[in-house]
């Protein structure tokens, strides 16, 4: 029995265009960072279909408990008053919605936008919510034919179980097998031919401190297309000798690139012979970095650390994906959290066996993925005997236990986007205005940090904000939330998954960290000997300029 196209084509259901028109109100709010024109139409359309479902599916389970219905002219009535309501909500939010974006650039000091929006947004709106509707009538029509051939030879109540249970599952096939399969080969393609270009630009570094120079165990080629941006730049030591007045030391830099071995464990011990090879641990600092997906390292993150102590230090860092960051999450999860804490083990083991004395501060860092990965690196029980100095974690993604911990079990006296936990004797928090510093006691041998902005969709995104109003909105707000930011059911979690995929947001808000936050994070987890505050003050407007003119941020 063939499809019904009349069933295809026929008009939306009253009810669910209700429902659903609300929902597409409330996705024009404001959320956590401004959504480009494209992502608000896919918010918007898929908000206004899961009213719309949930409309449907209202009024079918009213029909089925043959509860009283009212009559004709009544229910005429109902309908007309409450389609006057929702057109007037919708258009009064759509209205507003420039509004409202606008005001959350003006919070993150970004240029206003001017244009159709609202007319842009509806069209796009609509163009979703007409391809939704299409495939779920598609499904429907589907299950249908296939329980009207069940009833053929078992009862019709369970063949219409059946039919509907045999269509989402051939469309779940088809979703996943195919069309995610895909999409995922292709982008695996696409990942791993821009991991292996080399740039024209890029030449090996000289500096036979560095992984992929002449003098390297790693081949330049073997870098992959972050590695090779992470070894070529960066200060010299005459750069940060101009700056301070001194001499300094050339900063090392190590880095081991997916194809230069075969697994984990064989990357992380290529990446300790080269650490040997230039002498990584007769250096003051030793800095474990976990890049993000496609093995790319925060520049600002590394900067302040270089200077600070005036070359003194050297950097590692292992690849573990091409991808960017949510692919390496859907597709390679566990890949990640083996690969840092392989390198990890390499390092921590030696480190350990050096006498005190004779053995750098170790320092672990990541941001993003990479601070969910390093988080996973080590077991706190194994290295109580002798800690490393400490970590410093940026924007660490809402799935990292210690940090789901510790925000939990905070002080009842602060905030869920900058929470105090246990006097911060070992675990504090800090934003874009501060915050490891403002404790009575002291910081322990083993030091946990936390970089994260309340803007931060990444770290805040929840499941249950779907169904409850998440605590990092209650009063008062993070200083880069905005004030119209409300707490609406299903779709302000639908808002917040699109937030995940938005990267536009300048440093110090969102998920892009500055440098100069990067620098007092680092200061006040290492204490850096022979730094004033008027000298620190001094590198920190260096950075900044030096960060608005020459760093490269990637979209991850």
């Amino acid at each position: 029995m063939p499809l019904s196209l009349k069933r295809l084509v026929e008009p939306p259901s009253t009810p669910g265009l209700l429902l659903g028109t609300l929902f597409f109100a409330f996705s024009l709010a404001p959320s956590l960072v401004p959504r480009p024109l494209l992502l608000q139409g896919m918010v918007s359309g898929v908000s206004l279909t899961l009213g719309y479902a949930g409309g449907v599916a209202g009024r079918w389970l009213w029909g089925y408990l043959e509860l009283p219905l009212p009559e004709p002219r009544t229910d005429r009535l109902i309908k007309l008053v409450a389609t006057g309501v929702c057109v007037a909500v919708a258009a009064w939010f759509l209205w507003q919605a420039g509004e409202w974006q606008n005001g959350l650039r003006v919070l993150m000091g970004m240029e206003e936008e001017t244009g159709i929006r609202p007319f842009s947004v509806g069209i796009f709106t609509l163009l979703v919510f007409g391809a939704l509707l299409l495939l779920a009538r598609i499904v429907e029509q589907t299950a249908v034919v296939l329980s009207r051939r069940l009833q053929e030879s078992i009862p019709r109540r369970i063949s219409n179980a059946l039919g509907v249970a045999l269509a989402l599952s051939l469309f779940w096939t088809l979703t996943e097998g195919v069309v995610l399969s895909a999409g995922l080969t292709l982008a695996d393609r696409s990942y791993q031919s821009l991991d292996a270009l080399i740039g024209d630009d890029l030449e090996p570094p000289v500096a036979p401190l560095r992984s992929g120079s002449a003098a390297s165990l790693v081949p330049w080629e073997d870098l992959g297309r972050q590695g090779r941006s992470f070894v070529t730049s960066g200060p010299t030591a005459e750069d940060i000798s101009t700056f301070l007045g001194e001499s300094a030391m050339e900063p090392i830099r190590v880095y081991v690139g997916l194809n230069a071995a075969g697994d984990p464990e064989s990357r992380a011990q290529l990446a300790m012979e080269e650490l040997h090879r230039v002498g990584a641990f007769q250096r003051s600092v030793l800095l474990l970095v976990t890049p993000t997906g496609t093995g790319w390292v925060d520049p600002p993150a590394i900067l302040p650390m270089e200077y600070l102590n005036r070359g003194d230090i050297a950097t590692v860092a292992a690849q573990y994906s091409y991808l960017s960051s949510p692919l390496a999450l859907l597709a390679e999860a566990a890949y990640g959290a083996e690969t840092a804490r392989a390198l990890f083990l390499e390092v921590y083991r030696h480190w350990a066996s050096l006498p005190p004395g004779d053995r750098p501060a170790l320092y672990l860092h990541g941001v993003s993925l990479g601070a969910l990965n390093s988080s996973l690196s080590f077991d706190l029980q194994d290295i109580l005997a002798d800690p490393f100095q400490g970590v410093l974690w940026s924007g660490p993604p809402f799935r990292t236990e210690t940090w789901s911990r510790a925000t939990r079990d905070r002080d009842p006296d602060s905030p869920a986007w900058l929470p105090r936990y246990r006097e911060g004797r070992v675990v504090r928090f800090m934003n874009q205005d501060g915050g490891l510093d403002e404790f009575d006691t002291p910081w322990g041998p083993l030091r946990i940090a936390y970089l994260q902005h309340a803007s931060d969709p990444i770290t805040f995104f929840s499941v249950d904000s779907f169904f409850r109003e998440p605590e990092w909105m209650e009063e008062p707000r993070g200083p880069d939330v905005s004030p119209d930011l409300r707490w609406y059911p299903v779709v302000t979690g639908l808002q917040l998954a699109a937030d995940m995929l938005v990267g536009g947001a300048p440093p110090g808000f969102g998920h892009t960290f500055a440098v100069e936050h990067y620098l007092e994070a680092w200061v006040a987890l290492t204490e850096p000997e022979g730094w004033s505050e008027e000298e620190v003050a001094r590198l920190r407007a260096f950075l900044v300029k030096l960060e608005e003119g020459l760093v490269e941020r990637e979209e991850d």
